[in-house]
């Protein structure tokens, strides 16, 4: 990997590291998906141009605004291949200790435990090293997989409610799920985990 590439966290089999404009093609393939796409806006692609115009600066934006939080890219480190992405950050209008989990990766990517393993990495990191309290996540109420991970990660359910669908064109409501998981609750599911390794 390139030294000049910033690497925020290693976990056994992820490396995530800062995003560059370097990396306009790697999230048109992501984004070129359907299925990767079907819980974001319905199935629709990202153009070449959105990324490089819009996505990838409001990525980069993030790590001058709130250091140690942002969107990451997730690489295999065995390969070195782009998997997707993580975003580990203040959501909107919320406190800088309240930090929202997220993740889209490639469908190639699915099944294997990497969104688990990436998000518990950062849930770590939040928690132990940026003052974190609170961390949530959302996802439509039918990504089963999506909070199955979240699940996975130590969140639970908190609510359900109807909002729009955040990319959809026409701004169609569906029913989303919010997951959450304090501080505390993770210090103690933290220290059970270690209790029960010995």
């Amino acid at each position: 990997m390139d030294s000049a590439v910033q690497v925020f966290l290693e976990t056994d089999r992820l490396i995530l590291r800062r995003f560059t404009m370097d990396d306009v093609d790697n999230l048109a393939v992501l984004d070129a998906d359907p299925d990767v796409m079907r819980f974001v806006n319905g199935g629709m692609p990202t153009s070449s141009e959105e990324i490089e115009n819009e996505v990838l600066p409001a990525f980069l934006g993030y790590y001058q605004r709130y250091p140690g939080y942002g969107f990451w890219a997730a690489i295999e480190r065995s390969s070195g291949e782009f998997l997707g992405w993580f975003h580990f950050r203040p959501g909107p209008g919320a406190a800088l200790d309240q930090a929202e989990l997220g993740y889209r990766l490639r469908k190639s990517a699915w099944g294997k435990g990497y969104a688990t393993e990436g998000s518990r990495a950062l849930i770590r990191k939040g928690f132990t090293e940026f003052g974190v309290q609170c961390v949530t996540a959302e996802a439509m109420a039918a990504n089963e997989a999506s909070r199955r991970v979240m699940e996975k990660a130590g969140l639970t359910l908190v609510r359900i409610f109807h909002g729009p669908l955040p990319d959809a064109i026409g701004g169609d409501e569906v029913e989303t799920v919010e997951y959450a998981l304090q501080k505390a609750d993770w210090e103690r599911q933290d220290k059970g985990h270690a209790n029960a390794a010995r």
